[in-house]
């Protein structure tokens, strides 16, 4: 790439970028990716990280813009959540949750209880711990299930939103509504209703109306079906893998309220919206509601370790406790790394510096730094629309092609800033304590990229 401020130096004897991404070829299969096209596409090799930068063999430097998918929260190689994971090494590496418990792991259930969202709902009092987004999504789909046949109706069905992504595990497809991701799967998954999207844009339709419509079509399903519905599955006001759909508050909290009168749960999926993303610790609280059960990961250790947990509700909680029946109500989910004391350990330092230096206050006013940096976009010929919700972004380009908004990724990366696309739609996800220079290197090299490719 024509981009090397900051170059490092590399050794010659040093197997080159080339020889590594061959090997590379030859023995990976990576996620979400055509490898017929691969290694055409130029695909970065990362050495090494620090801050928000990211370093490719070759010493160029590339601003994260997207936080690694989403993930990190206050720069890589952070040297608080670095000596926290190396102390943590030299006590405990790992220990089973199944008839053990450790310090990290309690200490991180009370933190993430302390932290949980408050208003109308009921309170979250327990933590379950997971490893990524999708298998805590598979947990909170599976204890909704359960629950209603404990509580004395079992309510098989789910209410989902179209174009809603939840993770890749069947359970979590099942919730989701991407044809291009979930549809091969569609004979293998869980009976569920498709909700239409607040967060769609339909061409010639006023959104407000559309909203509107969505939120009465959603009090029509419960009407209809609630009886049989254990859970309403949605992620709170940005649906993020379907290209940055955001929806106002007013149509969570009526699921919020159309849960509680049908006696259904509201499941949030908080994974990517969650940990400061939008400008509040979590996306629920710009609502004022709390959902029974909340899925949290990405960002909870800093983008360092896979971890995930399921912040649960005092009464779900007690509908899996003993009473005397032959019914055995024991939730019997779990994994070998369940609560895993390193990535307990990252956890817990990345929530002490986000409290410490106040990153959701910093990460509130880094999404409306880069609302105006962007704004000029508006009235590009080559843009079609922007969404943000605090630092999630996503700016939908003309399509002139499948491959639009990678090619101007691809322009991006000439400037030194890291992207990835959705389609057409390239998405800004940085880390929540960029500096105001890095902004301005984020904006710019975007606006820069959609010019080369769009005008």
């Amino acid at each position: 790439m024509s981009y090397s401020a900051s170059r490092e130096p590399t050794s010659s004897a040093a197997p080159s970028t080339d020889a590594w991404i061959e090997r590379d070829a030859a023995a990976v299969w990576h996620p979400f990716t055509q490898h017929s096209t691969w290694v055409a596409d130029e695909p970065t090799l990362v050495a090494s990280a620090e801050g928000p930068w990211l370093i490719d063999l070759d010493g160029n430097r590339y601003l994260d813009g997207v936080s690694s998918l989403w993930v990190t929260t206050v720069g890589h190689c952070h040297p608080d959540i670095n000596a926290a994971v190396k102390e943590q090494l030299d006590t405990l590496d790992h220990s089973t949750f199944l008839g053990t418990t450790h310090r990290p792991g309690i200490e991180l259930a009370e933190a993430l209880i302390d932290i949980a969202p408050q208003g109308e709902g009921p309170q979250l009092t327990k933590v379950f711990y997971a490893g990524d987004g999708s298998s805590a999504m598979e947990v909170a789909l599976k204890m909704s299930y359960q629950y209603s046949t404990q509580t004395g109706h079992s309510r098989p069905k789910f209410v989902r939103l179209t174009s809603a992504y939840h993770g890749d595990t069947l359970g979590a497809v099942s919730a989701g509504g991407i044809d291009l991701f979930h549809q091969t799967y569609r004979p293998l998954l869980l009976q569920t209703i498709a909700a239409p999207s607040p967060g769609e844009r339909h061409e010639g339709i006023d959104q407000d109306d559309h909203v509107a419509a969505c939120t009465e079509e959603l009090g029509r399903i419960m009407a209809e079906h609630g009886s049989e519905v254990c859970a309403i599955v949605l992620e709170p006001l940005m649906q993020g893998a379907a290209g940055m759909l955001n929806y106002p508050a007013s149509y969570l909290q009526a699921a919020r309220r159309l849960a509680t009168e049908h006696g259904a749960l509201l499941v949030c999926d908080e994974v990517a919206t969650g940990i400061g993303r939008t400008g509040r610790m979590w996306s629920v609280e710009h609502a004022g509601i709390v959902p029974d059960l909340l899925a949290c990961g990405k960002g909870i250790t800093g983008g360092y370790l896979p971890l995930s947990a399921v912040l649960a509700a005092q009464h779900v909680w007690e509908g899996f406790l003993a009473d005397g029946s032959t019914t055995p109500r024991t939730f019997f989910h779990g994994h070998t790394y369940t609560a895993n004391p390193l990535c307990c350990a990252a956890a817990l330092a990345n929530l002490r510096i986000m409290r410490e230096q106040d990153v959701v206050g910093q990460a509130a006013a880094l999404g409306e730094r880069l609302g105006e940096l962007l704004a000029p976009l508006r009235d590009h010929p080559g843009v079609k629309e922007i969404r943000r919700h605090g630092t999630m972004i996503g700016v939908e380009v003309v399509d002139r092609g499948p491959r639009t908004g990678f090619e101007v990724c691809q322009a991006v990366r000439g400037h030194g800033v890291w992207l990835r696309p959705l389609g057409n739609t390239v998405i800004v996800m940085p880390p929540l304590n960029l500096g105001e220079d890095e902004t301005e290197l984020l904006a710019g090299a975007l606006i820069k990229g959609i010019d080369e490719v769009l005008t």
